[in-house]
């Protein structure tokens, strides 16, 4: 018995007024409602005392049940015997109650004789009320065990994207940085306009994309900025071309999910053995819906379909993160061809 006292305690602890205040509620309610059916077969008092005597009852039953068997056989699910010791208290509790309502009926006869006769009502009644707030106690303990469980899972799918998403900056600023150190070198008159480009995409992806979700136009501004700089960087040698169909206000995406895809594209692109790269981007949005379509030059020296691409991790990375975040409200699908790459994904923005 020691042993389940400082459970006692922590459970008073927890007791909030707002729980005293529901659970006041909760058995004044039950007496008008055990009042109301009884007045017309007793006297308002004696329906009155009675119907007090039931919820007292009941509610010892019930708080000893929460207080004192929950902690003790409960915590180390030990079902049988608790429904035992339940049993038992049930039965040691019959007489009492029987009494009592005994001489709450002092006389009226039918009512006393009907009171010691139906003893095992009166048990199977307290008996009932403990059994039910076992079962709502452990109905009530799965859904908090769900909920944690929920909670610790989105947690760490959280922890999980933020790793990801930090893993897109490097691999971006290696890409631009590597290309203005080239052009710097040829003292070009381009280099101060990428530094400006940079600025503003560095900006975004600091101080906006720690958002779940970003504006759509924000996301395509960042786009257009990086399409920008790839167009100073390799100059005629890449024919860059961006379409954007439908209504970009109001919609929300999550940021850097489409920048990937557009980084690969300039990766197979262009190259020593591409005289002449392209890159075809479409954005079509349609309602909740968006569909990029990334077409691209190939060089034909790389591996031929169905053989083992080496990638970044750009690619696995954006694959895992809409995995995460749009589940199965996404779609992507790959085609090659000996001279083209293309991409087709299509994200239903509302189940983010």
């Amino acid at each position: 018995m020691t042993a389940i006292i400082p459970d006692i305690k922590v459970k008073l602890k927890s007791w909030t007024r707002h729980d005293s205040f529901y659970h006041l509620i909760f058995w004044m309610s039950l007496f008008v409602v055990m009042f109301v059916t009884s007045i017309s077969s007793m006297g308002w008092v004696e329906a009155f005392l009675t119907d007090i005597v039931n919820v007292v009852f009941f509610a010892l039953i019930a708080y000893f049940n929460y207080f004192i068997l929950f902690p003790k056989y409960l915590k180390d699910k030990n079902l049988w015997w608790h429904f035992g010791a339940l049993a038992l208290t049930s039965v040691l509790l019959t007489p009492i109650k029987t009494i009592c309502l005994y001489f709450i009926s002092n006389g009226n006869n039918i009512l006393q004789t009907h009171y010691v006769e139906n003893q095992l009502y009166i048990f199977l009644s307290t008996f009932f009320v403990g059994t039910s707030t076992t079962i709502y106690k452990v109905m009530n303990d799965w859904l908090i065990q769900q909920r944690n469980k929920k909670d610790l899972e989105s947690q760490t799918l959280q922890s999980e994207l933020k790793f990801l998403k930090s893993q897109i900056n490097p691999h971006f600023l290696f890409n631009t940085l590597n290309s203005l150190y080239a052009l710097t070198l040829k003292k070009s008159d381009l280099a101060p306009e990428i530094v400006l480009k940079l600025s503003e995409m560095m900006r975004y992806m600091l101080y906006e994309c720690n958002e779940k979700e970003v504006p759509l136009r924000k996301e395509i501004n960042y786009m257009q900025n990086y399409l920008e700089l790839e167009k100073l960087r390799h100059g005629a040698k890449m024919l860059i071309d961006f379409k954007i169909n439908g209504h970009i206000d109001g919609q929300k995406i999550s940021p850097l999910i489409l920048i990937p895809f557009i980084e690969n594209s300039f990766k197979h692109g262009i190259n020593n053995q591409v005289s002449q790269g392209f890159v075809n981007l479409e954005l079509n949005v349609m309602e909740h819906d968006i569909q990029m379509i990334i077409e691209n030059s190939k060089s034909t020296s790389r591996p031929k379909i169905g053989e083992k691409r080496t990638g970044g991790i750009g690619l696995v990375n954006v694959k895992r993160r809409m995995d995460i975040l749009y589940a199965d409200h996404h779609h992507l699908e790959i085609k090659e061809s000996p001279n083209t790459y293309k991409i087709e994904l299509n994200l239903n923005l509302l189940n983010n």
